[in-house]
């Protein structure tokens, strides 16, 4: 069985940047943080549905003290000043009644300066392999309509995908049981 919670791996960014895709850990505070602080109003609207540029001390600790039973969590690290600056992140929680937990809702967070580079989909294909060891067969992710970049990432997946439209709001379905996915080859 994978161990999420030790989890790394080295990428290649569309533009030649090396990249560890990793498991979040409670000492990324600070940069997880510094992450968010980064993003501007349209980011975090599309992802967190908000224009709130804040965290409660409980949000915060949520984000980056996870347990990768319930809810797994990967950030994406480039080299910065002699440590580590953090350009991306995605998780999911699962959810359901199933024994063990068989579908999760998925979500990512790219920092502006580094959006059309591929970490999204990276991140999706790790998560994705991550949530098969552990037996999840459905994604599931609520998308703003006009994030199209998130959508385009699920619709070039490789999964079969169901969307729903209701409002501002797209519903999105991935059947992550199959096809086969390997981490190297999405």
């Amino acid at each position: 069985m994978l161990d999420a919670k030790n989890y790394s791996a080295r990428e290649k960014l569309k533009n030649g940047i090396q990249v560890t895709i990793r498991a979040i850990r409670p000492v990324d505070r600070d940069n997880f943080l510094a992450a968010f602080k980064e993003l501007d109003e349209r980011s975090i609207y599309l992802r967190f549905f908000t224009e709130n540029k804040t965290f409660t001390e409980k949000e915060i600790l949520q984000a980056v003290d996870v347990d990768f039973e319930r809810i797994v969590a990967l950030v994406t690290c480039i080299k910065d000043n002699g440590g580590e600056k953090i350009i991306g992140g995605g998780r999911f929680f699962v959810f359901g009644e199933a024994n063990p937990p068989d579908k999760a809702e998925v979500a990512f967070m790219v920092g502006n300066d580094y959006h059309c580079l591929g970490i999204a989909g990276m991140m999706f294909k790790h998560l994705a392999g991550i949530a098969r060891e552990m037996g999840i067969k459905a994604f599931y992710a609520e998308v703003m309509a006009g994030n199209t970049g998130m959508l385009t990432v699920f619709k070039r997946s490789g999964f079969p995908i169901k969307l729903e439209y209701e409002s501002d709001v797209t519903h999105v379905t991935l059947e992550i049981g199959s096809p086969k996915l390997s981490l190297s080859n999405p």
